[in-house]
């Protein structure tokens, strides 16, 4: 009797299948593309194609064996993809007067741990992608388009999840937010600069009942004093030298049913403050030369940076009108009172400027997140934003550094008082930057339980940088034989 046939498990085969697969694949793409390399762990080369080798100006395959792979393809990415185990799918890579599209793999073992990359050239001359990015450019235009008219027919930018962070001061914020958003109460935002008071306004006006209607900022520090008025009521024709013989709408005609935002309140003339008192009590006003009363609906914004109670105290802001505008007080918090929002914000902020400007995704280190933590920002956010824009100018890596930043961070907003300050507490910037440096080290580390290659995945570096920085921070905490 024939012993019957044993089919292997479903397990089994499915592993057989996926190990054909990737079989047939990388030979597929061996055999079709200009050119193909793969490196090791410590990015040397171990396999070439002949073709490749010869279009790198090789002798043969063979003599670019165990070389790091810079020295054989000076332009390479490849120890960046084994060091961050991230693919770069598709690139251009230059090589002397040519041009190559490129795509770049990690490669894992059995365990998941990188062994290696491997990369192909799939073509020698980018313009084959023309049609693609043709297509491409054409849906974006049109993406962008429908976006401009959105935002327009809506007349705001932002929504409250646009208001990024998970601390308690960043879920306060959006929490009161929301209160005031179902309100139809005056609301008064307070913080520093670049703390995102408009960015709160406009998300209040778009939860809010009065979203489909008009949302209008003025910024009442940019306007001269003497156009004040006119900017905020109006003026009738001729009302004064220069005006517009037609006349002209102000701000409050012009956010009549939805809101009106008032940036730098506390900049406003006295003599206008008791006007715009009365326009939020009786929601009616005058134009400026006209003896015509117009009525409005109209949910005010204000936003100050300003100490207005001690403005108040000093007579150089009506007691009243505060009282009108403090109904619901929102507190938008600096950024030094929030750090442990920053990895987020850099990342949102980091994709944002990419999908802005169609750039490269960038990303930052632990070390340089170590860096910016140490930074008090006096700018907050807006500054952030500032930083990382031109540090990715600067910048041709995809994982920015501590370095990318010490060039553009000055020392004034360097850390009060480091462990290695100098006289009266005050620190230099490189003084800064190595103590941050030296503790992002400390936690890799901590972290990989000693193991360099681990500690230096973690900060996103090289092991051979890490190893210059532990000798460079050698006599300081910090020992190689860790």
């Amino acid at each position: 009797m024939a012993r019957p046939t044993l089919l292997p498990s479903s397990a089994d085969h499915a592993a057989h299948i996926r190990r054909q697969a990737a079989r047939d694949l990388f030979d597929y793409f061996e055999s079709c593309c200009e050119g193909a390399v793969a490196v090791d762990g410590e990015a040397r080369v171990v396999w070439i194609t002949e073709p490749y080798a010869a279009f790198l100006g090789l002798q043969d395959a063979g003599s670019a064996l165990g070389r790091p792979v810079e020295e054989v393809i000076p332009n390479s990415l490849m120890r960046e993809v084994v060091e961050q185990g991230q693919p770069i799918l598709l690139d251009i890579m230059a090589h002397g007067e040519r041009s190559l599209v490129v795509t770049r793999l990690p490669l894992r073992d059995e365990d998941g741990r990188i062994a290696g990359a491997v990369g192909f050239v799939l073509y020698d001359d980018p313009r084959s992608l023309q049609p693609v990015m043709t297509k491409f450019s054409r849906l974006r235009a049109e993406l962008d388009a429908a976006r401009r008219e959105l935002a327009a027919s809506r007349g705001v930018r932002y929504r409250l999840e646009d208001f990024v962070g998970e601390s308690a001061a960043a879920r306060e914020v959006r929490r009161l937010a929301v209160c005031a958003a179902r309100a139809d109460a005056t609301v008064l935002l307070l913080g520093e600069t670049g703390t995102g008071k408009e960015l709160v306004a406009q998300a209040v006006h778009a939860a809010s009942p009065r979203a489909g209607r008009p949302f209008v900022g003025l910024n009442v520090a940019a306007v001269p004093e003497g156009l004040l008025e006119a900017e905020f009521f109006g003026a009738a024709p001729g009302a004064y030298t220069g005006a517009d013989r037609k006349g002209r709408d102000g701000k409050f005609k012009l956010a009549d049913g939805g809101t009106l935002f008032l940036d730098e309140i506390g900049d406003m003339p006295l003599h206008l403050q008791a006007k715009l008192l009365r326009v939020l009590q009786e929601q009616e006003f005058e134009p400026l030369g006209s003896n015509r009363v117009e009525r409005i609906d109209v949910r005010v914004i204000a936003a100050t940076s300003r100490d207005l109670p001690a403005m108040v105290a000093d007579g150089r802001f009506r007691a009243d009108l505060w009282y009108r505008l403090n109904v619901l007080p929102i507190e938008l918090p600096p950024l030094r009172a929030r750090r442990d929002d920053l990895p987020l914000l850099v990342a949102v902020l980091l994709n944002r400027q990419a999908a802005r400007d169609g750039g490269v995704r960038r990303s930052v280190d632990a070390a340089a997140l170590s860096v910016l933590a140490a930074y008090d920002w006096p700018g907050n956010i807006r500054e952030l934003a500032n930083v990382l824009e031109r540090a990715a100018m600067l910048s041709e890596q995809r994982c920015l550094g501590a370095d990318s930043f010490a060039r553009i961070l000055s020392p004034a907003g360097a850390p009060r008082a480091p462990a290695e300050a100098g006289a009266a507490g005050v620190s230099t910037l490189a003084q800064a930057v190595a103590a941050a440096e030296r503790a992002a080290i400390r936690r890799a580390l901590d972290a990989s339980g000693g193991n360099k290659m681990a500690a230096a995945r973690l900060l996103g570096i090289s092991r051979a940088t890490l190893y210059e920085k532990l000798a460079q921070h050698a006599g300081e905490a910090l020992s190689l034989s860790r």
